[in-house]
């Protein structure tokens, strides 16, 4: 039995793999006949050739008149002299310039939209536990390119860092919040 089923598929697979051919039973198996891809001389060919003419390129025609030049073009007016200082917002930070003066310090920063400020300086030294409190300065929105305060009261050769908060600046299309709050490096007031 299993000798049947061994010689089964391998008697099987020569008539499987040449068809019809193995048995000689197709039409090449028979005397004088011969299988050929090219067709025999003198018949018809393969592929059929009309002649024609080629089509004319089309020509384009305009209607109507152009205007001659070009439209009058106004810029934009300069911006104030004010506003002259680059700044680089960052899409994260306010950027603020700190000027140092004794006991003081000024404070300026590009006007984010109608936005109203609070600033304050914070005492940087270095100690362990709860820090000093420290208290906020409130900030009028300015009409011009930036806004400038004044925070005093504070201690000469003391380190600061000094934050700025923007509450009101709005909102992007997507959702995304405008630059709301600033931060400066360590300062010294004198």
């Amino acid at each position: 039995m299993r000798l049947i089923k061994l010689l089964l598929p391998v008697l099987a697979l020569p008539l499987v793999v040449g068809g019809c051919g193995v048995l000689g039973l197709d039409s090449a198996s028979t005397p004088g006949a011969s299988a050929s891809a090219t067709p025999a001389p003198g018949g018809a060919g393969w592929i059929v050739v009309a002649s024609g003419s080629p089509t004319p390129t089309p020509k384009i025609s305009y209607s109507g008149s152009r205007s001659p030049v070009l439209p009058p073009v106004s810029f934009l007016p300069a911006p104030p002299t004010e506003c002259a200082d680059d700044w680089t917002v960052d899409p994260v930070l306010i950027p603020l310039q700190v000027t140092p003066g004794a006991g003081k310090l000024t404070v300026t920063w590009p006007r984010q939209y109608t936005s109203d400020y609070r600033i304050t300086a914070v005492a940087q030294p270095l100690k362990a536990g709860s820090q000093a409190p420290y208290t906020w300065q409130k900030v009028p929105a300015g009409t011009g390119c930036t806004v400038t305060a004044t925070i005093s009261g504070l201690r000469s050769g003391v380190p600061y860092v000094v934050w700025l908060d923007a509450p009101n600046t709005g909102h992007e299309r997507d959702g995304e919040r405008h630059p709301y709050s600033g931060r400066s490096g360590i300062v010294y007031p004198r």
